[in-house]
């Protein structure tokens, strides 16, 4: 089995407001937290600052650590091809953060191919990745 530790942020701004980056890796994807995978001997504070600015173009401190969520992703599953029978559990930390500069930019070159805020109402109608919604709750959000 693969393991995969990655870390996340749930941000929201002054209007309740949700900042999420669309994923999309071939013809998968879907709205999702900004972060991702830590880097080998990355700390997962350090790792998730510098995903979001990646994302997002925003720059963000950390104010607390909200939880870890575990799950195993069968590898009959798994999206790309090379990685397909092995199956993967994903560790997935999330924080609460907050902006402190930048400037709203959508990653070139990257996995995420647009990031916007949307509101409570906005977040319901659009097709997101099970993370959201636990992050959400692990937030106090839902």
């Amino acid at each position: 089995m693969d393991i995969r530790v990655a870390a996340y942020a749930i941000i929201t701004d002054e209007n309740n407001r949700l900042l999420l980056p669309h994923w999309q890796t071939g013809h998968y994807g879907g709205w999702t937290l900004p972060g991702g995978g830590i880097d080998p001997g990355e700390d997962p504070a350090d790792g998730v600052i510098r995903e979001i600015y990646e994302e997002t173009g925003y720059t963000a401190e950390l104010e607390q650590l909200l939880g870890i969520d575990s799950m195993v992703i069968p590898a009959d599953r798994r999206i790309r091809e090379e990685e397909q029978g092995t199956a993967l559990q994903a560790l997935r930390i999330v924080y609460r953060a907050q902006i402190t500069g930048g400037e709203l930019t959508v990653e070139q070159e990257g996995s995420t191919d647009d990031v916007g805020w949307f509101t409570p109402e906005e977040v319901e109608q659009l097709e997101r990745v099970t993370l959201v919604d636990i992050g959400r709750r692990m937030a106090g959000l839902i």
